[in-house]
């Protein structure tokens, strides 16, 4: 058994190669190789938000606060709330952020492949976002 205790890694704020806006993301759980299920609380303050990625072995979110928006390629965002579990298949394009004048804070859950996690794409725009 291991216990990860809060705060056991620093917080770090979210690469601007991979976020718009302010982003903190605070380790869970297995950062690292071997560990094949890795996990993150990550904060968004209002209208921050992912750049499009995809995930080769899908993602899962848990809205843990606020109100956020989700949105997978070709599609209309969608509004999350607390309690909300937003499961984004393998390969899916996709984004994820606060919606426009609210924060919001989920934890994402995700496999490793080939030691990879995701691949990043392009940010999303200021009319993808809804804005």
């Amino acid at each position: 058994m291991e216990i990860f205790r809060t705060g056991h890694t620093p917080s770090r704020s979210g690469p601007p190669e991979w976020f718009t806006g302010s982003v903190r993301v605070d380790a869970l759980f297995n950062q690292a190789a071997p560990e094949r299920v890795q996990g993150a609380l990550v904060t968004f303050e209002p209208g921050a938000r992912t750049a499009w990625h995809t995930h080769p072995l899908g993602q899962t979110l848990i809205v843990a606060s606020g109100v956020g928006l989700v949105c997978r390629d070709r599609q209309t965002a969608q509004e999350v709330r607390p309690g909300d579990v937003v499961w984004f298949e393998p390969g899916e394009k996709h984004w994820h952020g606060a919606a426009p004048d609210t924060a919001m804070s989920h934890i994402a859950i995700q496999e490793v492949s080939g030691g990879e996690v995701v691949t990043w794409l392009d940010h999303v725009t200021d009319a993808d976002y809804g804005v």
